[in-house]
């Protein structure tokens, strides 16, 4: 054998080497989530090293806070995030089916198809799947449509009480809402040990009034929310310690308490700041009965002003005329104080509609997997309006795969090898979800298959109850179109950057022996 020969070989087998180390960290990745999938699907527990449990079979849960080094690992862990942040579910479907892909790629290359022509393959497939995904869309137009429950039924997880406060809060907010790209459902959610679940037109502050002798609710509430500390402006201690120092101080400080007298004859009597209220202050505003909140987080803020009406302002802005402050006045029907939750509520705001979700929970092991679950489903919900609904169940992409390998039979070439990996990925989620209800998943799916062509239907799976095969419409088995599209073109992202990797170099360390940009020390 030639020297050029060996060489050939030598880097034949580098990039083999990297692209079978990235395809086993994702499989494994994808493994630690395939068991969850599905109305049969278990929990995963996941333990710290100090001992602190959580219990849950949300997919991005799992991966993000499960132990991961890979930098491959990682990648998949990031696309399952992004599909959380645009979507809010499917995190699951997304693993799978970029772990099926990744897989079946290797193996097509370890048979000698070039990764470019997988690539590409798997580009045509993804594209055919998707088109039939969106012509498959069943658009949602009325909020009271049983499908709507539906949806967030499956994706709360069966909890029917969860279903249903979802769905009350999406008709309270009206469709032109959900539709608001900037506006997210699941924001709307607040759990905690101890509270009844409900629905209401108002938003939670996750904090006690200032003292108990403010009053604890407030009817025809005038809010004013402070993105600042309510306290006098500051002067340095060097300052302070001179004759003239000493008098801006007592000038700062007549100026602020007339501040406060200001707000008090504007018949203010709800007061929401970012930061602390001075002890003058504090004694004012008792005295006025007026309820104060201090040290509200930002998004609490912004949102009791979107509901409000009210306009933050910075502590400076309280020198403003009467006329000019009167314009950044909030205003509520109710605020009161919740005592056993800790938090106060402010309720039917003159500002846009707002709803709160409350759920609540027996015990704080379980209260962070109930609010989980009530934000998968109310991403759901809202993608549904957004996109309309799907068959689930792993029909739909069942139904994508004989129109996948319609195309693979047309495409020329080795690129006919890629569409074959994208008939696998499509076959994943419906034979995992069969596994998990405890049947075959391959006489299972050649009888789905079967039975789709002969009737022509996309929405054929089977029933995980009895093992049936069975219309998911009629079952009640949908999914928003959103998440089924969005999953499988993160899948294709993630397969492809991982199947173009030819070579893993480990950086070098900077002057501090740390790796350059934060990067894991790894080389496979």
């Amino acid at each position: 054998m030639s020297i050029k020969q060996v060489s050939s070989n030598a880097e034949v087998d580098e990039r083999l080497a990297a692209l079978m180390t990235n395809a086993n960290a994702i499989r494994a990745i994808a493994s630690a989530v395939e068991g969850t999938i599905g109305p049969k699907g278990l929990d995963t527990m996941l333990v710290d090293k100090f001992g602190s449990v959580v219990i849950t079979n949300a997919g991005v849960t799992i991966l993000d806070l499960m132990e991961v080094n890979h930098p491959a690992a990682k990648m998949l862990i990031n696309v399952a995030k992004a599909q959380q942040d645009e979507i809010g579910d499917g995190t699951t479907t997304a693993t799978l089916m970029a772990g099926s892909l990744v897989a079946s790629g290797v193996d097509q290359v370890v048979k000698g198809v070039p990764v470019a022509k997988v690539i590409d393959g798997m580009r045509i497939g993804i594209k055919t799947a998707i088109a039939l995904f969106k012509n498959k869309e069943k658009i949602i137009f009325d909020l009271s449509d049983p499908l709507l429950k539906q949806v967030a039924l499956i994706a709360g997880r069966e909890h029917e009480d969860i279903a249903d406060l979802v769905v009350q809060a999406a008709v309270l907010i009206g469709r032109e809402k959900l539709l608001d790209q900037s506006f997210k459902l699941g924001n709307t959610i607040s759990a905690a040990v101890g509270a009844e679940n409900s629905v209401f037109l108002g938003a939670i502050v996750g904090k006690e009034r200032l003292n108990r002798q403010m009053p604890q609710r407030v009817e025809n509430a005038r809010v004013l929310l402070i993105d600042d500390a309510l306290e006098p402006e500051g002067i340095e201690d060097e300052a302070l310690a001179t004759e003239a120092g000493f008098a801006r101080y007592l000038e700062l400080r007549r100026e602020f308490e007339d501040n406060i007298g200001k707000i008090i004859s504007l018949g203010i009597n709800v007061i929401l700041t970012d930061r602390g209220i001075d002890d003058l202050a504090e004694e004012m505003l008792t005295d006025a009965g007026i309820l104060a909140v201090e040290r509200v987080a930002g998004k609490e803020l912004r949102k009791v002003a979107e509901h409000t009406g009210a306009r933050v302002l910075k502590r400076t802005g309280l020198k403003k005329e009467i006329s000019e402050l009167e314009k950044c006045i909030g205003v509520a029907q109710s605020v009161y104080e919740d005592e056993k939750l800790e938090q106060v509520l402010i309720l039917q705001g003159r500002g846009k509609p707002m709803a709160t979700i409350q759920v609540g929970a027996a015990t704080e092991e379980v209260v962070g997997e109930r609010e989980r679950i009530a934000k998968d489903a109310a991403a759901s919900v809202q993608a549904a309006v957004k996109g309309g609904v799907l068959p689930g169940g792993g029909a739909v992409e069942l139904a994508a795969v004989q129109e996948v390998e319609h195309v693979r039979r047309q495409v020329g070439g080795m690129s006919a090898y890629g569409v074959e990996c994208v008939v696998e990925a499509l076959k994943k989620p419906f034979m995992q979800i069969v596994l998990n209800a405890g049947f075959n998943p391959l006489e299972k799916l050649g009888d789905v298959l079967a039975a789709q062509a002969e009737e022509n239907s996309a929405a054929l799976a089977v029933d995980c109850d009895n093992g049936t095969i069975s219309d998911m419409f009629e079952l009640g088995v949908v999914d928003p179109a959103p998440v089924k599209i969005y999953a499988l073109q993160a899948a294709g992202e993630v397969a492809e950057a991982i199947m173009r990797i030819g070579t893993i170099i480990k950086m070098k360390a900077d002057d501090n022996g740390e790796v350059k940009q934060g990067h894991d020390n790894y080389l496979g």
